[in-house]
């Protein structure tokens, strides 16, 4: 990744001789996008631009064009000035596309209402995005030993693995701190609970860089330094600020998303932290949009995506950091990661939606009785369920006899497995269990 060119900004530009020739180029540029893409200079100046323009011109026009979008929200510059943002077509395309599908779907809904179901992909949700969002930061723990130290409740056993749990730990606190205004304690709370046992200083955990400490600032692997956040001494006004954006004191009315993508580029830019900016901005979207309704955000992990592009989320900052604070290109980027994610795990259920179907057809031809299908129907939803003759025999009001019949016969089929437990035996299922059925119904 490189530094992006900069480019002449409009108030360079109206100084220039380009600006007398202002009416032709406006009558030739109307668009702010250009072939449907919202483009920096850095990629414009490498392009033919139209008509008998030059290229200077037709970024002048491209600017104008914007200008009639834009809206400022209140994050300051450290060049002073103001940050602003654009709704071109893209934008609200998306943000049109995840209102319908992300705040009520009726094919989600029929899936997600059962308890189980529910608990079951929203585990899956919580854990993948602890990983990905703490691998972002550099925690080089694997998926798998992540996830089987959260199932099995170990205890982490390096900084790597108890950034995993920490993250962890924050998602599942996000529906409760999401019930009241966001303030700088309900921002120290999610910052301490995401970088506990993790930093240098034990102390920094959960409290804003201080005057006296050395700065942090945001630099690649090979020291050249893309980002210098404002002062230290500045940060408990601007985290009062950007409270205040967030509880919807300021005038005018902000799109839901809108606002939260653009509290995660806030937190992101003011670093007001030693370390944990990242995972803290990130978790701050997550409240921002379950607060506003967005429920289906409970299940979606956004860092999976940004850990397969990392370059590309790094770039958005710089792009909006080097066009006159325009975050747009950031607001772009991340609403299309959103469609994505969003996408992804509306595939993914249509895809179990078809298991389910295929599992009850199976089960219908695989000479069983009522009480046995609903087990097996169980079983295939909570893999790691245990069943008892006791237990059996209570959910379907039958004797012990009959209830152990069942069971019996369906190990005998290789459909559970059994265990001692003392004087008790426990059945599983399979971890093939599907393959399983799909074998006894042929």
């Amino acid at each position: 990744m490189r530094l992006p060119d900069r480019g002449p900004q409009l108030a360079e530009l109206l100084g220039r001789p380009a600006a007398s020739r202002l009416p032709h180029i406006l009558s030739v540029v109307q668009d702010p996008l250009v072939g449907g893409r919202y483009l920096h200079w850095d990629d414009i100046h490498r392009r033919n631009p139209p008509d008998d323009l030059t290229r200077e011109e037709w970024w002048l026009g491209i600017k104008f064009a914007r200008q009639m979008l834009q809206r400022t929200f209140p994050l300051r510059p450290v060049d002073g000035g103001m940050f602003h943002y654009s709704l071109p077509d893209p934008a609200l395309e998306l943000l049109h596309w995840i209102d319908q599908h992300a705040s009520g779907e009726v094919m989600v809904s029929e899936t997600i209402r059962d308890a189980g179901d529910r608990r079951r992909y929203l585990v899956n949700s919580l854990i993948e995005e602890a990983i990905t969002s703490s691998q972002l930061e550099g925690a080089s723990a694997t998926r798998k030993v992540a996830k089987d130290m959260l199932r099995s409740g170990r205890p982490p056993r390096d900084r790597a693995e108890r950034m995993i749990l920490n993250n962890y730990l924050a998602m599942t606190q996000l529906r409760d701190v999401a019930r009241d205004p966001l303030s700088p304690e309900v921002v120290f709370g999610l910052h301490r609970t995401l970088t506990e046992g993790t930093l240098d200083d034990p102390e920094a955990a959960g409290r804003l860089q201080r005057p006296d400490e050395e700065r942090i600032h945001v630099e690649w692997s090979d020291g050249t330094v893309t980002h210098r956040p404002p002062p230290a001494d500045e940060l408990p006004a601007r985290m009062a600020a950007m409270c205040a954006y967030a509880n919807e004191e300021g005038p005018g009315w902000t799109h839901p998303v809108v606002r939260a993508v653009l509290l995660h580029f806030w937190l992101a830019y003011d670093h007001p932290f030693e370390d944990g900016n990242g995972r803290t901005a990130r978790a701050l979207f997550y409240r921002e949009m379950l607060l506003d309704g967005y429920w289906l955000f409970e299940y979606v992990s956004i860092s999976r995506l940004l850990l397969a592009a990392p370059s590309k989320y790094g770039q958005s900052f710089l792009l909006s950091e080097t066009d006159g604070n325009d975050a747009t290109y950031f607001l772009l980027f991340q609403l299309q990661i959103l469609r994505r994610a969003v996408e992804d795990l509306l595939a993914y259920l249509v895809r179990k939606m078809a298991e389910v179907r295929e599992t009850e057809s199976l089960l219908r031809r695989a000479d069983l009785n009522h009480r046995q299908v609903a087990l097996l129907t169980h079983a295939l939803r909570h893999g790691d369920a245990v069943y008892t003759v006791h237990s059996h025999a209570e959910s379907h009001r039958v004797t012990r006899q009959s209830a152990r019949t069942d069971l019996l016969d369906l190990e005998q089929r290789g459909l559970l497995e059994r265990r001692v437990v003392g004087r008790r035996f426990d059945f599983l299922a399979p971890g093939d269990l599907r393959a399983r059925l799909r074998a006894a119904s042929a």
